[in-house]
């Protein structure tokens, strides 16, 4: 997997001269990048805290379906997302329940 990071060039403009890198001792943002791209995290993880993130996935829809998707959502006084994962979930037990049967 590729991933493309943009550094602001302020950013770039605020590290000084005696600025370095904690880790890679590298004392610019193209030597910390290098470094990087040849060490892993994990190898220097000794007290970071875990994170824990949802990973979101997006399903393109007809501009016709969303706009009436979106009508009923406001009638509901309920975001798109919570109505669309309600119809899912009621949908998907309708299915499950029809194959039980």
């Amino acid at each position: 997997m590729n991933i493309t990071y943009i550094v602001c060039p302020t950013a770039i403009e605020h590290m000084d001269a005696n600025s370095m890198s904690s880790i890679s001792n590298a004392k610019t943002l193209e030597l910390i990048g290098e470094f990087w791209d040849t060490h892993d995290f994990t190898d220097f993880d000794t007290d970071a805290p875990d994170v824990t993130f949802n990973i979101v996935g997006a399903v393109p829809i007809e501009a016709d379906l969303l706009a009436s998707i979106e009508k009923h959502a406001r009638l509901r006084g309920v975001s798109v997302e919570t109505l669309v994962n309600l119809w899912l979930q009621q949908k998907l037990s309708e299915q499950t329940q029809s194959k039980a049967a």
